[in-house]
């Protein structure tokens, strides 16, 4: 028999099929050991055939298999093809997103315990072997125990002469190593509401594949991917359950485990590398049929999915940043499509790209919009902050906001304060000479952090020392500008010292479990405040709070970018959700420097489909997406000459294929990045807006030519980030 493999090596030279002898018995989706030039090298079975091109003696042989069970499903190899000729990446880079990576590099292994199992106390102790009579006795009520626990009450000798004498048997056993343990939430079916359950039966009985479920903050979507769940689940399908953020997975794992117990598995970076294994190879073997995750779940080993659900399906996160640059959403319809499954989106706030879809008939669009308990949306106060520093107030909460803490702590109540920046202070400048602290390795300026007392860049993670004087001039006078989560903080110690607060950012949460306490101590009330930035704006769920505060609201409408309006009215309308979710009415006080913008005013009042049709017209009328193709063609380097050099090579092969092409092209230029450099490396972009796809194939091969080891060049597609 003879192997087709792909070699684990992410690269253009060898990104082709090479054949291998293999024994019997071997099949596609294998990980395999073989042979390459003079080394050995990891390597993919994509088929076996029982007969080669080659000549035999020519041909070289597999060195060993790695699993029991083939790692990839025919799924896998499917997608394989279709991720790396959509996105230009080598057939291995594609075939990686399929596995863990401490896996695919062997740092990892099935677990096994050794267990000391009761047989028989008919055996014949001497009067003086107490620990051996203690063990036995124990042993027999208990059964088994794990065998270093054992010795470590009664000694090993003890347990060692028991076992020669047969009193027990000492066996070696699989474990699963199974995150958050123990996490369990209330087993409740509710009872779905009159909209709920036309909402599920729409997604039952439309013809489309891919369903939109527009509803508002608190309007009962979870519930409805729950039922949705659970119907695939009793045909004998599996479901893949997709939220934006890693913070958001506990929450959802738990109300999957009340509901669905063992079927339910976890995927995501912040799992330790025998967790993710285990759940990995619980899905693969068909133990767990429910995967759960951030972006990476989508790409779960699981076979004959009936859903795919995609929650806060605007949310930019989607969007990969590294290479393969896929998209969450267009991968999970590959899957729907390669299995027959329904696509759910859901948001209170869809992407304008979706709703267009929906609203144009290409998805079946459903739409909830009312909270469950028919309570209203909380009332948004806009506290003008131009007026507060005309009186004087130059703190970064207004009188609104302290006023409405004030009352929401001594009714006891809860409040979450939200702005996103993290760190204490945005920028440090010398007063004297305008200096401002950058980093070295990006072009960016560099954040103070009060509790480690450094300057920290946030782009690379470099820390420098804090200045005691301006290293250009030379000036004591150094100031803090902006206003980051860790100050807030302590601006609200002063404010209300009797006030219990946690804070949430990238800086206070660690490990698997990091942002699950911070939750749930906010969830178990030991706190009044929670500080964070957006990875507390969406999802969650704390009845005790009845009022959000959203520090520069605006903020995100000054970015150059054509998404500034929708990220912003998407930010405040998913924040302002947070508030008010159960019996007491939420109050939420939005700070802005721009009261009158009209998108602010569209968020205030929840007006997403008079956002939607004041932003679809601008759209259209300016030629942007979804009427346009957004492509950004990068240019990276550490060598500022090479990389200007293969811009230009870049920026006149898509000038060439513009002046073949002109209708299909809005806008050609080449220039630096917004942010010049990141990690000592210097960027370079040629932006393009195309009619649509049709030249894409095109752009990529033009980026795929023109690098190499010494100049990296990609491409993105309507990119969520233009910095």
């Amino acid at each position: 028999m003879f192997a087709q493999v792909i070699v684990d090596v992410a690269h253009s030279n060898v990104d082709k099929i090479f054949e291998y002898s293999c024994p019997d018995g071997l099949t596609a989706g294998a990980r395999v050991k073989v042979p390459f030039g003079g080394r050995v090298l990891d390597g993919f079975v994509i088929g076996v055939s029982p007969a080669s091109a080659y000549p035999a003696e020519k041909v070289k042989s597999v060195i060993s298999v790695f699993d029991e069970a083939p790692a990839l499903v025919p799924e896998c190899l499917t997608l394989m093809h279709t991720v790396s000729e959509r996105y230009r990446v080598p057939k291995a880079a594609a075939l990686r997103l399929f596995l863990p990576s401490e896996m695919r590099l062997g740092k990892v292994r099935e677990a096994f315990k050794n267990f000391a199992v009761f047989k028989t106390a008919d055996v014949k102790l001497s009067a003086g072997a107490k620990k051996q009579a203690q063990a036995l006795e124990y042993l027999a009520q208990k059964g088994e125990e794990e065998l270093p626990a054992l010795c470590g009450m009664f000694g090993r000798g003890a347990i060692n002469s028991l076992a020669e004498k047969g009193a027990l048997e000492i066996r070696k056993r699989k474990i699963s190593r199974s995150p958050f343990e123990g996490m369990s939430g209330e087993s409740v079916q509710r009872t779905l509401t009159p909209s709920q359950t036309a909402a599920l039966q729409s997604v039952e009985n439309s013809d489309k594949q891919v369903h939109l479920i527009h509803g508002v903050t608190g309007s009962g979507k979870t519930e409805i991917y729950l039922n949705i769940i659970d119907r695939e689940i009793k045909r004998g399908k599996t479901a893949i359950f997709l939220v934006p953020e890693i913070s958001l997975t506990p929450q959802m794992l738990s109300q999957l485990r009340s509901r669905f117990g063992g079927a339910a598995a976890i995927l995501h970076s912040g799992l330790s590398a025998g967790e993710r294994f285990d759940e990995w190879w619980r899905l693969r073997s068909g133990e767990a049929k429910i995967a759960i995750g951030a972006r990476s779940a989508v790409f779960a080993p699981l076979e004959n999915i009936g859903a795919v659900i995609m929650d806060e399906e605007h949310d930019p996160s989607y969007l990969s940043e590294t290479a393969p640059r896929y998209s969450t959403c267009d991968v999970a319809l590959m899957r729907a499509k390669y299995n027959g499954a329904k696509l759910i989106l859901g948001s209170a706030t869809p992407s304008v790209e979706s709703y267009a879809k929906a609203a144009d008939g290409e998805y079946n669009l459903i739409t909830l919009t009312e909270r469950i308990n028919k309570k209203p949306l909380p009332e948004i106060i806009i506290a003008d902050m131009r007026k507060e520093v005309r009186r004087g107030n130059n703190s970064a909460f207004s009188k609104a906001l302290r006023e409405e803490l004030d009352a929401t702590l001594k009714s006891g109540n809860q409040a979450i304060i939200f702005l996103n920046r993290r760190g204490y202070s945005r920028t440090v400048m010398c007063r004297d000479c305008g200096y401002v602290a950058k980093c070295k390795n990006c072009d960016v300026t560099l954040t103070y952090h009060s509790e480690d007392n450094c300057l920290k860049c946030h782009y690379c993670g470099a820390k420098y020392r804090m200045l005691s004087a301006c290293p250009e001039c030379g000036g004591l006078h150094v100031l803090y500008s902006g206003t980051g989560t860790q100050k807030v903080v302590a601006d609200l110690k002063e404010l209300f010292p009797s006030a219990r607060i946690l804070r949430m950012d990238n800086d206070t949460v660690s490990g698997k479990d990091g942002h699950y306490k911070i939750l749930s101590k906010f969830a178990r009330k030991e706190a009044d405040i929670l500080v964070g930035t957006q990875m507390i704006a969406k999802g969650h769920d704390f009845p005790s709070v009845t009022l959000v505060g959203i520090l520069d609201a605006d903020m995100s409408l000054n970015f150059s970018d054509y998404r500034s309006g929708e990220r912003t009215f998407q930010l405040i309308t998913q924040v302002s959700g947070r508030s008010g979710r159960a019996d007491d009415k939420g109050k939420v006080v939005l700070q802005t420097c721009s009261p009158e913008n009209y998108i602010l005013r569209y968020a205030v009042n929840y007006d997403y489909n008079g956002f939607f049709g004041n932003e679809i017209a601008i759209r259209k009328a300016t030629n942007f997406p979804p009427y346009s193709l957004i492509c950004r063609v990068m240019v990276t380097s550490d060598d500022k000459d090479k990389a200007l050099e293969v811009l230009k090579s870049v920026y006149f092969a898509i000038e060439e294929l513009r002046g073949k092409y002109p209708d299909e092209f809005y806008f050609l230029n080449k220039m630096h990045s917004p942010i010049k450099k990141i990690q000592g490396k210097m960027r370079y972009q040629v932006l393009i807006r195309l009619k649509d796809a049709k030249l894409l194939e095109q752009i990529y091969d033009v980026a795929v030519k023109n690098s190499d080891n010494s100049v990296f060049v990609y491409v993105e597609e309507n990119p969520v980030n233009l910095s």
